[in-house]
C-alpha cells in the first residue's frame, strides 16, 4: 500500500511538469539567450538621466516579490513559478541594507531617509540625521538633511510625489519633510513641549517645505483641515474629521502659495482627477481617502485585457497615462492580510510596466525597491503550480494539523482553539480577509531585517550592484541625472537643459 502511495505521488508530481521542460534543450536554448542578453550590458549606458523614477513597496523584501510573481502568473492562469515581474526585467540588480543607525530591524522612517535623502538616521526619524533623538524636538535645529526631491527641485526639474497611503506617512515624507517623530502628521497629534519648542508638524511642512512640488498625490486629508472640520466625502464619520489645532486649512494654503499665472488644482475624488486636462495644470494636489473597505478590490479583481487581475478601481486608460494611480489605500499592518498584500504587489508591479512603456531606457533611470521587510514567508515543500494562497501538502509531523503554504514569524495570527493550534482546514484560509498564520503571538507584526532587493535600469543603473548600504541609491540616482552634489562628470554639453520632468518618486505603500 505504502508502494502504491508512493508511485501515485511521483506519478502527480511528474504530471505537474510542463513538456517543455522534460527536454534538457529548453533549460540550455534559455540560458544562452539570457546570456546573449547579459553579455549585451557590457555596453554600458552612461547617457545623463533626463529623468528619474523611484518606485518603492513599502515592506516588499525578497519573499513578497517571489510571492507576489507566482500570484501574478496565476492570474494569467498560469503555474505561476515561470513568470516574470516588470521589476523583475530590469538588467541590475542589488541588495540594500535597511538598518537604522540605532536599530537592527528598521522602521519606514529611518529606512525613508536613507533611501530619499542618502544619510541614514535613527528609527521614527525623517529628514534628519543620526544627531536627533525620536520625540526630542529640540534635537532637531541644524539637523536637517535634504532629499533626492529637494536636489532635483534646486536643479529646475518637476518633482512629484505619489502613494497609495496618506502624503504624510514616513514613506513619501522624508522627501520634504525634518521631524523627530514619524507620527506628528499634524499639530493635532504634536506633544505641547514640541509645538512650544517650535517644531512643525508633517502636512503643514508638505505645503511649506517645497511649496512648488509639481504634483502630490495620496490619502490623509484629515490632517489638512481643522480639528472637527467635516470631510468633503464621508460628512457624518468622525474617524475622518479634521485633526488640525491651529484650525489651517492647509489645502488653501497650498494653493496661495502657488505663483500668479499658474494654474493649481486641487482633487479629492478620483473622477475630478480624470475630469482634468492636465496639459492646463501646473500644480495637483490630490487627497484622497483609503476605501472604507480595504479588501473590496479583490472582489471585482478578475483578469481582463493587458491586465494581471487588478483591481477596475485602479486601471490605467490612456487617459490615465500621464497620472499615478488615484486610489489611496494601504492594508493595515496589524492585520497580515497576506491576499491583499501580494495583490497590492502585482499592482505596483503593473505600474511599473506602464512606466517602463512610457519611457525610454536611454534617458530614464527607473529604480525598483523597498524599505525593509516584513516576517512574511511561504514554504512547505509545495508542489509546482500550488495556489500561492493554498495548503502545504503535507501535515505537521507535531500536531497533525494543516498549515497554509504563506506564514509569518510573529503577530496577531497566531491562535489557540482548545489548547491547540487552530485547524486551518476549517476556516476559508482563501478569503482576502483572512489572517494567516504567525509562530509568535503579537498584537502587530513587525518588520524584517534582512537586506531588499534594488532593481535598476536605464542610464547608470549599473551603478546600483552587489550590496550597498540603503543611503546609496539616491547619491547613485543623483549622480545619473546631473543633480545634487556630484555633478564634477557632467559636461556643459551632456547635461540637459533644465526644466525637465522627474517624474514621480512614486512610493507605494504594500504592508506584506
Amino acid at each position: 500500500m505504502k508502494a502504491l502511495l508512493l508511485l501515485l505521488a511521483q506519478l502527480c508530481s511528474a504530471s505537474l511538469v510542463p513538456e517543455r521542460e522534460k527536454d534538457p534543450e529548453y533549460w540550455r536554448r534559455q540560458a544562452q539567450e539570457t546570456l546573449r542578453n547579459a553579455l549585451r550590458l557590457q555596453r554600458l549606458n552612461q547617457n545623463v538621466a533626463k529623468n528619474l523614477i523611484l518606485f518603492l513597496g513599502d515592506g516588499m523584501g525578497v519573499s513578497t516579490v517571489t510571492a507576489a510573481r507566482i500570484l501574478k502568473g496565476q492570474l494569467q492562469h498560469g503555474q505561476g513559478e515561470e513568470s516574470l515581474l516588470e521589476m523583475e526585467k530590469f538588467p541590475y540588480v542589488a541588495l540594500a541594507k535597511t538598518y537604522n543607525t540605532n536599530a537592527q530591524v528598521p522602521d519606514s522612517a529611518g529606512t525613508a531617509t536613507a533611501y530619499l535623502c542618502g544619510v541614514k538616521a535613527n528609527e521614527g526619524t525623517l529628514g534628519v540625521s543620526a544627531g536627533v533623538t525620536r520625540d526630542r524636538c529640540n534635537t532637531t535645529k541644524g539637523q536637517e538633511v535634504t532629499s533626492i526631491l529637494r536636489w532635483a527641485k534646486d536643479a529646475g526639474k518637476a518633482v512629484g510625489i505619489v502613494t497609495t497611503t496618506r502624503v504624510t506617512h514616513a514613506t513619501p515624507s522624508a522627501a520634504y519633510a525634518h521631524s523627530a517623530n514619524r507620527d506628528w502628521y499634524s499639530d493635532g497629534e504634536m506633544p505641547p513641549d514640541a509645538l512650544e519648542g517650535g517644531c512643525k508638524d508633517i502636512a503643514r511642512q508638505l505645503v511649506e517645505n517645497i511649496p512648488d512640488i509639481e504634483v502630490i498625490l495620496g490619502g490623509g486629508r484629515k490632517y489638512m483641515f481643522p480639528k472637527n472640520a467635516s470631510d468633503v466625502e464621508y460628512p457624518h464619520e468622525e474617524k475622518h474629521r479634521g485633526t488640525r489645532l491651529d484650525r489651517r486649512d492647509l489645502v488653501q494654503a497650498w494653493h496661495d502659495a502657488k505663483p500668479s499665472g499658474k494654474v493649481a488644482k486641487y482633487v479629492w475624488h478620483r473622477r475630478e482627477l480624470l475630469a482634468l486636462n492636465l496639459s492646463r495644470v501646473d500644480f495637483l494636489l490630490g487627497i484622497i481617502l483609503p476605501p472604507r473597505n480595504p479588501g473590496a478590490f479583490l472582489k471585482d479583481a478578475g483578469p481582463h485585457p493587458g491586465d494581471v487581475g487588478t483591481p477596475r478601481g485602479w486601471c490605467y486608460t490612456p487617459k490615465d497615462a500621464a497620472t499615478p494611480p488615484s486610489r489611496s489605500s494601504s492594508i493595515p499592518l496589524p492585520t497580515m492580510l497576506a491576499k491583499q498584500a501580494l495583490h497590492e504587489a502585482v499592482e505596483l508591479d503593473r505600474a511599473i510596466g506602464l512606466a517602463t512603456r512610457l519611457t525610454s531606457v536611454q534617458d530614464t533611470l527607473s529604480v525598483v525597491t523597498a524599505d525593509h521587510s516584513h516576517v512574511f514567508t511561504f514554504g512547505g515543500y509545495t508542489p509546482r503550480g500550488n495556489p500561492i494562497f493554498g495548503l502545504a501538502p503535507m501535515q505537521s509531523d507535531v500536531d497533525r494539523k494543516p498549515f497554509t503554504s504563506i506564514l509569518y514569524g510573529n503577530g496577531p495570527g497566531y491562535k489557540i482553539v482548545a489548547g491547540e493550534r487552530e485547524n486551518v482546514s476549517a476556516v476559508d484560509f482563501a478569503h482576502a480577509d483572512y489572517q494567516a498564520q504567525s509562530a509568535v503571538p503579537l498584537r502587530q507584526e513587525t518588520h524584517g531585517g534582512e537586506d531588499v532587493a534594488v532593481f535598476a535600469r536605464g542610464p547608470m543603473a549599473h551603478l546600483l550592484h552587489g550590496v550597498h548600504e540603503q543611503n546609496y541609491i539616491p547619491h547613485a540616482m543623483a549622480y545619473a541625472a546631473c543633480i545634487g552634489s556630484n555633478r564634477g562628470h557632467c559636461s556643459a554639453g551632456a547635461r540637459p537643459a533644465a526644466p525637465l520632468l522627474l517624474p514621480f518618486l512614486a512610493l507605494l505603500v504594500l504592508l506584506c
